[in-house]
């Protein structure tokens, strides 16, 4: 059973309008932080042409526990934050823009997220970043995702010693998307906090200058 539990929560948006954008970002914020958080990642990301969709979670955070518990413990919030996504891509298909105009990335928990749908809904968007995050789920959860991804532009980064994030999830996403026929970009940075760097920022600049450069098809 869903909930309306983030599907009636604010949408905030960054960077160029709406009207003049060529390419949406859907950036999702981590557990107990909101929107606003996210504002000044945008800032260091934004290029002319990009308007940044943020959605707000219920009680700043898109689940109530570890992304890697079994699936089952975070419902029914795990599945109203992937409708709350839905909504947010329907909303951008009214507005006329295409799948291929459409990225996605988030940080921590909503890195988590961001990689979990694109996983489950695997087509060539514009691209995806996940920083600090891995796919949603136990180790030992089988990924029977489908769908290629056409070799859709992937940023992956995060520390090798994250408390939040254990390495072996973080290259096994990495690992997942490329058998995906993901372009994957995975980073490791030794001994790095819970956080994003620099080198991050600007792998991340690139993948959006790539994107921007995507024909409308």
């Amino acid at each position: 059973m869903t909930t309306r539990l983030h599907q009636d929560q604010p949408v905030s948006h960054f960077g160029s309008d709406i009207r003049d954008a060529q390419l949406i970002v859907i950036l999702l914020h981590g557990r107990g932080a909101d929107a606003a958080s996210m504002i000044p990642l945008a800032e260091a990301l934004h290029l002319d042409g990009i308007n940044f969709v943020i959605p707000q979670a219920a009680f700043n955070r898109w689940y109530p526990h570890s992304a890697f518990q079994p699936i089952e413990t975070n419902e029914p919030d795990l599945s109203s934050a992937v409708e709350k996504i839905d909504a947010i891509i329907q909303d951008m298909h009214g507005r006329g823009f295409s799948n291929h105009q459409i990225a996605f990335g988030g940080f921590s928990q909503g890195a988590c997220l961001a990689a979990e749908y694109v996983a489950r809904n695997a087509q060539k968007f514009g691209g995806l970043f996940v920083y600090s995050g891995a796919l949603i789920g136990p180790r030992d959860l089988p990924r029977n995702y489908r769908g290629s991804f056409a070799q859709m532009p992937v940023f992956i980064g995060g520390s090798d010693v994250d408390p939040w994030v254990p390495y072996d999830l973080l290259s096994n996403t990495a690992r997942i998307f490329q058998e995906m026929d993901a372009k994957v970009d995975f980073r490791t940075y030794p001994g790095m906090d819970h956080t994003i760097n620099q080198e991050e920022i600007d792998s991340v600049r690139s993948l959006l200058v790539n994107a921007l450069k995507i024909p409308v098809v």
